[in-house]
């Protein structure tokens, strides 16, 4: 890195993810693959797979096919709620897998021990400060505080609030990084000198010319502006469902029928809420499926985060870390 100042305060980050650049990219499904990941991590930043909802054979061959393209570190997002948790860190533990970042709640019983034994670090996502005050106690190496701007599932509190409050209590014991609503490099250096040691970004890198994104689902990230990026609402409370910021279509009203039908399933007695959740999620992965890879904008997912109205056009994953960084390194350097 030629950034004197970046490189200064991104020194914790980069030591601790093992590449030139602590920006992380979010791992978003469909689109957080082989490709993108290796691109990424290549042009000196970090690189994550979206495990989503494959199963352990499929990440097997992701793992196995993104480090044919890549020498460099790259870590894996697995789902809490995952019926194959367990098997999917051993995948992670047979690659060598350097970083496991956990989303979707609290690590369940046994994870946090089975991923120490792989020698992987551990990586978890913390949308409040009571939650981030427990992960710390609980032994993980570094935290991710996403908030509300971010495309996909999201919390309720806004990246810049969440920063100020858990910033100043937590990042003096672990490394931090901050996510959501990211685009520019300005405020990636206003993080850094709040005490972050990285961010993640996902919606800047979804039209990267790595990316494998179907041209309709680029385009619609094109033409949209900051508010058309907005959070999905819950029907019934007593389903789990956590929110998703996407750009508005058919698809999300579609969602919204959804929860109705599961919702009506729970009122019956045929579903545990467990397996109504599970439903959600391979609904989300499905609509994701179809706007990303078949192109369908329309009645698919288009996942997205506020910072959308900022992507204007296709760059490869080097330019746009490169910008980020110039573009940070100004604004330090003032």
């Amino acid at each position: 890195m030629t950034h004197p100042n970046l490189r200064r305060l991104m020194s914790r980050g980069t030591d601790f993810l093992g590449c030139d650049y602590a920006i992380m990219c979010g791992a978003m499904s469909w689109v957080s693959e082989r490709h993108l990941v290796s691109a990424i991590s290549n042009a000196g930043g970090f690189g994550v797979i979206a495990c989503g909802a494959m199963t352990p054979e499929l990440l097997d061959k992701e793992i196995a096919a993104t480090k044919e393209h890549t020498i460099k570190p790259f870590g894996v997002n697995l789902i809490t709620m995952h019926p194959d948790l367990m098997e999917l860190i051993a995948v992670c533990g047979r690659h060598k897998v350097t970083h496991i970042v956990l989303a979707g709640g609290l690590p369940p019983r046994g994870s946090i021990d089975a991923i120490r034994e792989t020698g992987a670090k551990i990586i978890c996502f913390a949308p409040a400060l009571s939650l981030a005050k427990k992960l710390v106690r609980t032994g993980v190496d570094a935290l991710v505080i996403e908030g509300m701007e971010a495309g996909g599932h999201i919390g309720p509190v806004s990246t810049s609030v969440l920063a100020q409050e858990i910033l100043p209590e937590v990042a003096d014991q672990l490394p931090v990084f901050v996510a959501g609503g990211i685009g520019r490099g300005r405020a990636i250096a206003s993080y850094l000198e709040m005490g972050a040691a990285g961010v993640q970004l996902g919606t800047r890198f979804v039209c990267a010319t790595e990316s494998i994104a179907h041209e309709n689902f680029k385009k619609a990230f094109f033409r949209a502006s900051a508010r058309d990026a907005v959070a999905s609402v819950q029907v019934d409370p007593r389903l789990p469902v956590i929110p998703v910021r996407a750009l508005k279509n058919k698809g999300t009203e579609a969602f919204t029928a959804k929860q109705r039908e599961v919702a009506a399933t729970l009122d019956e007695e045929k579903l545990e809420m467990s397996e109504a959740q599970l439903q959600i999620e391979h609904y989300w992965a499905g609509a994701l499926r179809r706007a990303v890879i078949d192109g369908d904008v329309e009645n698919g997912s288009l996942m997205a985060g506020q910072s959308v109205g900022m992507v204007t056009k296709e760059e490869t994953a080097a330019e746009i870390i490169a910008a980020l960084a110039n573009e940070a390194e100004t604004a330090l350097a003032r």
